[in-house]
C-alpha cells in the first residue's frame, strides 16, 4: 500500500466498514480525475473494499487494515 495514499485508502474502508453502500455512491464520494489518487482502484486491487450485488463493503482483509493495534 503506497504511504501516500494509506490514509486515504483506510478512510475509504472505513467509511464502506460502518455499512455496506451502493457503488454509485461511493464512485461519487471517491472518484478522482487526477491520475495520481488511485484511491479507488488501489483499494480493490488490495482487496480491502469489494462490490457484491451493487454494493460496496469492507472486506476481512480491508477490517482488519482499519483495526486500531
Amino acid at each position: 500500500m503506497s504511504e501516500v495514499l494509506r490514509p486515504l485508502m483506510l478512510d475509504l474502508v472505513a467509511f464502506v466498514a460502518q455499512r455496506p453502500r451502493p457503488y454509485a455512491e461511493v464512485l461519487d464520494a471517491w472518484r478522482t480525475s487526477c491520475p495520481r489518487l488511485t484511491v479507488w482502484e488501489d483499494c480493490v486491487d488490495a482487496g480491502l473494499v469489494a462490490v457484491r450485488d451493487g454494493m460496496v463493503e469492507a472486506t476481512p482483509a480491508g477490517r482488519a487494515a482499519i483495526r486500531p493495534r
